[in-house]
């Protein structure tokens, strides 16, 4: 389920809301992938920074699309 949540939310790069432990986050998510342990992950942008953060998928709880805050991708040149 969160797989698709997610999926969609990149797809129409739509701005997610969720816990993450104690805290409010809102993200511009990138992509979904799996780290070696095998633990799933969604790595984003945090909401007014530049800062490209993962998060584990089973630390995430109360998923929320945010349908009316689209973003566009942030991608940093290095030269």
């Amino acid at each position: 389920m969160k797989s698709e949540i997610f999926s969609f939310a990149i797809n129409h790069r739509n701005q997610l809301r969720f816990h993450y432990g104690f805290n409010e986050v809102f993200l511009d998510p990138y992509y979904i992938s799996r780290e070696k342990s095998g633990k799933k992950v969604i790595y984003g942008r945090i909401n007014n920074s530049s800062e490209i953060k993962k998060f584990e998928y089973d630390k995430i709880v109360n998923i929320r699309v945010l349908p009316h805050k689209r973003f566009s991708p942030v991608i940093p040149i290095i030269s």
